[in-house]
């Protein structure tokens, strides 16, 4: 399976009382996926899992699934531990889960490679490798990247090592045998240019046509169109992550009318202030409507 194009990792909306918003999470859903995105992610990162109780992160699986299965859009769950990608079985929506390198323990290299094989061996779904150096505190080498390419089940990674090193440029020099979906918002346009498949982008929550299109403009060879969206999104992706995320993103999209309140749960706080003004998504074009 070769996964290509845009995936938006959604939030989780809540109401004025602070409760799950089921009815904005799924018109989201609806939003983006109209608006070009391939498919969408729950139950990411981007989406506060940790902050949710069980029955709400069940909630949220099953709008997301009945929009993806209305629409014919794949759906990638969050989900990092042997329980939760059993949980996964019978959701034949689901092409995919989202696997964090694990975070913390820095396990090193092999232990990366032996974590996934094993995760990967009983997984109902592909897995996704999510690697991100600046959350996990584990960095992988192209090395690394390529061998865990070839562990049976592993479908993709969700590339997001904080910018442009050497590694990525080595890794995404040849062929990868699986599809490297670009997570760094702010670098996707040149991580496409190097040959990424697409990416799973959390700010692509706004301005999401113009993202869609940055990654067909990169494929089909449309340089001009290609170059010309990739300096206001990075812009853009840069003030919407100017805070933790996605209290910039929540206060924009509250700001839009398409969340009832701007609010994420503990330990992050909403967006200050100046982050949540209207202004800071009028980049080079792209402005709250």
């Amino acid at each position: 399976m070769t996964l290509t194009g845009l995936f938006v990792p959604l939030i989780t909306p809540f109401d004025r009382a602070g409760a799950l918003a089921q009815e904005a999470l799924e018109s989201l859903a609806h939003q983006v996926l109209q608006a070009g995105a391939r498919g969408v992610v729950a139950l990411g990162t981007t989406a506060e899992p940790s902050a949710l109780t069980p029955e709400e992160r069940e909630a949220v699986l099953t709008v997301l699934a009945r929009v993806c299965r209305e629409r014919d859009a794949p759906l990638i769950v969050g989900a990092n531990t042997k329980e939760a990608l059993r949980e996964l079985a019978d959701r034949p929506e689901v092409v995919a889960a989202l696997a964090l390198v694990p975070p913390f323990v820095r396990p090193g290299e092999e232990g990366v490679l032996a974590h996934f094989a094993d995760l990967a061996a009983t997984s109902p779904v592909p897995l996704i490798v999510y690697d991100v150096p600046e959350r996990t505190g584990q960095r992988l080498s192209a090395t690394a990247l390529r061998r865990l390419a070839a562990v049976p089940g592993v479908i993709a990674t969700k590339h997001a090592p904080g910018g442009i090193a050497a590694d990525t440029v080595e890794f995404l020099a040849q062929p990868q045998g699986i599809s490297v979906l670009g997570g760094d918002d702010v670098f996707i346009a040149p991580l496409l240019a190097m040959g990424a498949h697409g990416g799973i982008l959390a700010t692509a929550h706004v301005a999401t046509e113009a993202f869609a299109a940055l990654i067909t403009a990169w494929h089909t060879g449309d340089l001009a169109t290609a170059r010309a969206l990739g300096g206001p999104l990075s812009d853009l992706s840069a003030a919407l992550l100017a805070e933790p995320n996605p209290s910039v993103i929540k206060a924009v999209l509250h700001a839009q009318g398409r969340i009832p309140a701007p609010d994420v749960r503990l330990p992050l706080i909403n967006a200050s202030p100046a982050a949540a003004l209207d202004h800071i998504v009028k980049l080079k074009g792209f402005s709250v409507k």
